[in-house]
């Protein structure tokens, strides 16, 4: 009787779990517009990433770009928001979790424009891109390089 209590206990732990790791996922907010398929190809990726998601349809995704202290001319085609930091365009989950790891005095990271081979923008070609770290001063360095 004994050992079937704590077998059922010991399930019921181990079925708990996934809802707990779930709970305690990094939630990112992503604004775009609705007519956009990389910008839901990208969702898919932080989602497939173990990132948690609240996507919002905006008529003017650079209004939330420009409120993370993005410059423009890192633009890209969709904003998240993430932990206090703004990730601009088609960024690798990989380099989320990074600067969240990291934790550094910065504004965020943008992968400007939308080049072809990066999370969201899969295709018959992979073109090298940057991930740019946004220091508080709007300048940037190069987070990694990808080729």
């Amino acid at each position: 009787m004994i050992r079937r209590l704590v077998s059922q206990a010991a399930l019921a732990a181990t079925l708990c779990v996934p809802v707990f790791a779930m709970a305690a996922a990094p939630v990112i907010d992503v604004f775009k517009s609705a007519s956009c398929g990389c910008c839901a190809a990208w969702v898919e990726h932080l989602t497939s990433n173990g990132f948690a998601t609240r996507v919002v349809n905006v008529d003017n995704p650079s209004d939330y770009r420009e409120r993370g202290g993005i410059p423009n001319e890192l633009g890209s085609c969709h904003t998240g928001m993430v932990q206090g930091y703004a990730i601009e365009g088609h960024v690798p989950a990989s380099e989320i979790k990074r600067l969240l790891a990291e934790n550094p005095k910065a504004k965020g990271l943008a992968v400007p424009a939308m080049p072809l081979g990066s999370p969201g923008m899969e295709g018959p070609r992979k073109d090298p891109f940057d991930v740019l770290l946004v220091h508080a001063n709007g300048r940037t360095t190069v987070f990694k390089h990808y080729n």
